[in-house]
């Protein structure tokens, strides 16, 4: 399969490989910062810095070059931008690091933005998941795949989706970081388990019937591809998934200590 579009563009370069190594230094500045006024996980460090690594892993050679003419290495590098890359930047607390680290003036501006109506519609798991898994069903199952082989601003645009996307699917479902008016955990349970499904169905329509459809991959590409989407979105999704009841367990366990401080 190889791609009518440059396996390069400029403008992708800058965006998925100097702009996160742009905000992971600023992230590491402010960390240690923190890190020796009043402490701040090692853990969550190494968590946004393996996710910023997989961004730039997924936008070089030789990962890209395959992706380029690979519908194999393309499914690798999708996995990578919209799944596992979100994990990692999203439980590096970078909203917390941020609320942290500005004055209390912009926090609290922060915080307003976040409760406007608009952006918490944004970051409603529904709605996150529709931009997520909805988003794949679109671009693997309609003929948009293929044109974004020829349409390098189209090119652009989707690998921004898998991260952003991703990203705010992660985030409203787990997000250790504030997130004012989240639904309840069984709302975001719910979504999460049909989100799961749903992946899981794409990857077998994609292997029963060929799907994408007009590229140059084989079917045997094609399928390759369609088992890299399902088991490996299957192993995400239990990572996001354990996450999720920890952040459970921990919060159930910290009422106790809460009530009796009281």
């Amino acid at each position: 399969m190889h791609h009518g579009s440059p396996a390069h563009p400029a403008a992708l370069l800058i965006l998925l490989v100097v702009l996160p190594l742009g905000l992971l230094l600023l992230y590491l500045i402010a960390a240690f910062r923190l890190r020796n006024a009043s402490g701040w996980s090692s853990w969550r460090i190494i968590s946004f810095t393996t996710g910023t690594a997989l961004i730039v892993i997924a936008m070089l050679p030789p990962l890209a070059d395959w992706a380029h003419r690979d519908l194999r290495g393309h499914m690798l590098q999708h996995l990578f931008l919209g799944m596992f890359a979100p994990l990692g930047l999203v439980f590096g607390f970078p909203g917390t690091l941020l609320l942290r680290t500005v004055s209390a003036h912009t926090a609290r501006c922060l915080m307003r933005f976040l409760r406007a109506r608009p952006v918490r519609f944004l970051i409603h798991p529904i709605t996150a998941a529709l931009l997520d898994i909805g988003g794949m069903y679109l671009l693997y199952l309609t003929p948009l795949f293929a044109l974004s082989m020829t349409h390098p601003a189209l090119f652009v645009f989707l690998h921004l989706h898998f991260v952003i996307s991703g990203y705010l699917f992660t985030w409203s479902i787990a997000g250790p970081d504030p997130a004012p008016h989240r639904p309840g955990r069984t709302l975001r349970l719910a979504v999460v388990f049909l989100a799961t499904a749903a992946h899981a169905i794409l990857g077998k329509l994609m292997y029963g019937y060929g799907y994408p459809h007009g590229t140059a991959a084989s079917l045997a590409e094609i399928r390759a591809a369609a088992q890299w989407m399902y088991y490996g979105g299957d192993l995400a999704e239990l990572l996001l998934i354990t996450a999720f009841f920890a952040a459970w367990f921990r919060h159930r366990s910290a009422l106790p200590d809460a009530l009796a401080a009281r």
